[in-house]
């Protein structure tokens, strides 16, 4: 019986993957060679266990599958100072998320800071010029997940303090991929990163929108 019963437990635990920018990074945990944020000076968040995801991760009993996250990146490949940043962006990174059952998205908060172009809604026929642009860049991304991963559930948060454009393209876009659209609230931040009581308010949202 000990036995059949670890079998069904094993069974169960599933393989989270997260595509994000600073807020998902923490020093060890993400690829090497990334940009990482955390821990930082301007931050009172210091250990990995107090990151969202470990949180989440934690609290759901699932495991850890690939964290690849990069500070500064953004969902387009257009970064800060109209930069290229095809590179390392959220689309470049797509095939890097191992076998994963969920996949949290956490990103857009660059796009919003760098003031990318937002562009027009396009849902097929993307190029990397189109892609520069925010909302081609998202519709390319979730559909390029949804074909790379078709048995992983797939969920994206959006952070507060948005400007309000990447918020409602957010909306829509994930309403046309029919993924789930977390919206966070009340995030306590210290230098616009969430601090150890804002990582818990992230984790706790979560919990509470993914049933």
């Amino acid at each position: 019986m000990l036995a059949i019963t670890t079998v069904a437990v094993s069974a169960q635990t599933k393989k989270v993957s997260i595509l994000g920018d600073s807020y998902s990074t923490f020093q060890g945990m993400i690829p090497e060679g990334y940009a990482v944020y955390y821990p930082n000076n301007g931050n009172d968040v210091k250990e990995v266990s107090q990151t969202w995801w470990d949180l989440y991760i934690k609290a759901k009993g699932y495991q850890l599958e690939t964290n690849d996250s990069w500070s500064g990146s953004t969902i387009c490949g257009t970064g800060y100072g109209r930069m290229d940043s095809s590179g390392n962006n959220f689309i470049s990174r797509v095939d890097k998320l191992g076998n994963p059952d969920i996949i949290l998205i956490f990103g857009g908060t660059n796009d919003a800071w760098a003031n990318s172009p937002i562009g027009e809604y396009q849902y097929a026929d993307w190029t990397k010029e189109d892609c520069k642009n925010f909302r081609p860049a998202l519709a390319c991304l979730l559909d390029m997940l949804q074909k790379r991963y078709p048995k992983a559930q797939i969920y994206s948060l959006l952070n507060s303090e948005l400007r309000e454009p990447i918020n409602e393209s957010m909306r829509e876009i994930c309403k046309h991929y029919n993924i789930q659209l977390i919206e966070l609230h009340d995030i306590d931040k210290q230098n616009g990163h969430p601090s150890i009581s804002g990582m818990k308010s992230i984790c706790n949202q979560l919990l509470e929108a993914i049933k």
